[in-house]
């Protein structure tokens, strides 16, 4: 394998790697649910 072809399989394995660990810390630092999301306490489903 050429120098161009090596550094061009480490930048890619790199930048897929940590742009997959930024996501995986992005969804599991998430604030609690209950905090953020709101929903009105009467909800008319009119289902009777």
């Amino acid at each position: 394998m050429t120098t161009a072809g090596m550094i061009m399989m480490i930048v890619s394995t790199a930048s897929i790697t940590t742009l997959t660990a930024y996501c995986f810390w992005r969804v599991l630092t998430l604030p609690n649910p209950k905090d953020v999301e709101h929903a009105p306490l009467d909800i008319d489903t009119r289902d009777r």
